[in-house]
């Protein structure tokens, strides 16, 4: 302990205020607050800060609030308490402070501690007032307190400026991500090499070999349903009839006035809907299977879908009686690509390596192509592209729940060059965009070596390091300097 400091509970120098603290639910907020001028209105607090307005306050003054419950208490990275002031509302998911030395020092010091043996529960983690009482404070002298908190800020104002200008170059990078996409389907990341190409076929010729495949695999089709029809005869039409195959030759095309309102591409691209192109547009299950954290068969649903692949780290699972009964409207194969069809955003994913079988929910689209003519990868960077999503979800239907709908993914608009120029374009666009990957890594280790500073700054400063020997004199010389044991022995006479 450093000289002139004393540990203590937090009850012996705090007030603990929760009795000023009163919950109402947002409906009654809404009918309070209702037709009344902002200016009668005061801020309404909740476990990590204000989550609305009211028309009274409880509160009159300046408090530290911390979380009972619903708080980040596990989380270095994150604040469980913050300072109120003025006239203000509290809810009962918070616990209301009023420090009998330094509101800011204990505001830092609060968010600083870990809290984990004094918090209970599991799924959702409370910090009861009997425990928020044992909390132990180490505290010294006001003008020491007063010293610390000035540092702190200080040294905070410089790290969230510098955390700002990583922002700031993220928020750059995104722009210089979607002018790369921009350029690549406009046609100029690969002007100078269509200029020297000599005998590149057009996107029509395309075309052309797709529907001339799918024309082949309709007859293959057609001819073994024919075979099996004449074997159920055979038998005496035993069982079901076999299902006679749909011809999925599609002939429709862009109508010219479509066109004309699309961005201009190079001569011997075209302008498609994904319905003509693509050998399948579908969904996954409708059927919403109950889901577990552990099973047979893993659930993707829309919370997996990331631009960078599928991700699994909040994967859940259903049972196998269950994912049998839906795979049907599951049959997701490498190559295809995932796509966020219900909600406000979009989210795009590619299946890279397929090495196993799982269930898929509707919220989620599927693009399958026939990768002989078609990249998926030109398909799935085509797609993250903003203005393709801006062009897209103007097509969004629904109000409480959106979506884009099967027929709606099937008319959305692409567009098509050769193989040969997709895998181009492809190329180019992951030379720039490595880059980009590898800058967005320097900076988002830099953010997380930004907050593990910051906790390193509030370690030190509880353990009576930041200050230096000069700095911790000149508090001495300070008219209300004392022992922090003689400051407790006067709030308890106070309290």
């Amino acid at each position: 302990m450093k000289e002139d400091w004393i540990e203590c509970k937090l009850e012996q120098v705090c007030s603990i205020l929760d009795n000023l603290r009163k919950p109402i639910n947002a409906t009654e907020r809404r009918k309070r607050i209702e037709g009344k001028s902002q200016v009668d209105l005061y801020p309404y607090f909740g476990a990590t800060g204000q989550v609305g307005f009211i028309d009274d306050y409880l509160t009159d003054g300046e408090f530290i609030v911390i979380g009972e419950d619903g708080a980040p208490f596990l989380d270095m990275t994150r604040n469980v308490a913050y300072k109120i002031a003025g006239k203000t509302w509290v809810n009962n998911h918070a616990h209301i402070l009023n420090s009998h030395f330094n509101n800011d020092f204990l505001l830092h010091y609060l968010n600083q501690m870990q809290l984990r043996e004094y918090v209970t529960g599991t799924t959702r983690l409370k910090l009861t007032q009997s425990a928020l009482k044992r909390l132990p404070l180490k505290v010294p002298p006001l003008p020491i307190q007063r010293a610390i908190v000035t540092k702190i800020e200080n040294l905070f104002t410089s790290l969230d400026k510098g955390i700002e200008d990583l922002k700031k170059a993220q928020d750059q990078l995104k722009i210089y991500r979607q002018s790369v996409l921009k350029k690549a389907f406009e046609g100029e990341l690969t002007k100078e090499w269509r200029e020297k190409q000599t005998d590149l076929p057009t996107a029509e010729e395309l075309l052309e070999q797709i529907k001339e495949e799918r024309k082949k695999y309709y007859e293959k089709q057609l001819s073994d349903w024919k075979i099996a029809v004449k074997e159920w005869e055979e038998n005496g039409k035993e069982g079901k009839k076999p299902a006679k195959p749909k011809n999925n030759i599609k002939k429709d095309s862009v109508p010219e006035e479509d066109i004309l309102l699309l961005p201009s591409i190079p001569k011997n691209w075209e302008w498609y809907t994904f319905g003509i192109i693509a050998d399948r547009i579908f969904d996954g299950t409708h059927f919403s299977p109950k889901s577990f954290a552990h099973g047979d068969f893993k659930y993707i649903t829309a919370k997996n879908i990331k631009e960078n692949g599928i991700n699994l780290s909040n994967i859940t699972y259903v049972s196998a009686e269950d994912h049998h009964s839906i795979f049907a409207r599951a049959d997701v194969r490498e190559g295809d690509i995932l796509y966020i069809k219900d909600g406000a955003t979009t989210g795009i994913a590619t299946v890279n390596t397929l090495k196993e079988e799982f269930s898929l929910l509707s919220s989620v689209g599927v693009f399958r192509f026939n990768q002989k003519y078609i990249t998926p990868k030109f398909v799935a960077y085509f797609l993250n592209s903003e203005v393709t999503r801006k062009r897209m979800l103007s097509n969004i239907a629904g109000v409480a729940i959106t979506r884009l709908t099967l027929e709606k993914l099937n008319k959305s608009k692409t567009v098509i060059c050769s193989l040969q120029e997709q895998y181009q374009i492809v190329k180019e666009i992951e030379s720039r965009l490595s880059v980009c990957d590898q800058v967005e890594k320097t900076i988002e280790e830099s953010l997380e070596k930004a907050e593990a500073l910051r906790q390193r700054i509030l370690k030190k400063a509880f353990e009576g390091e930041l200050l230096s020997e000069s700095e911790i004199a000149e508090c001495k010389k300070a008219p209300d300097y004392e022992p922090a044991s003689i400051l407790l022995e006067r709030i308890k006479k106070e309290k």
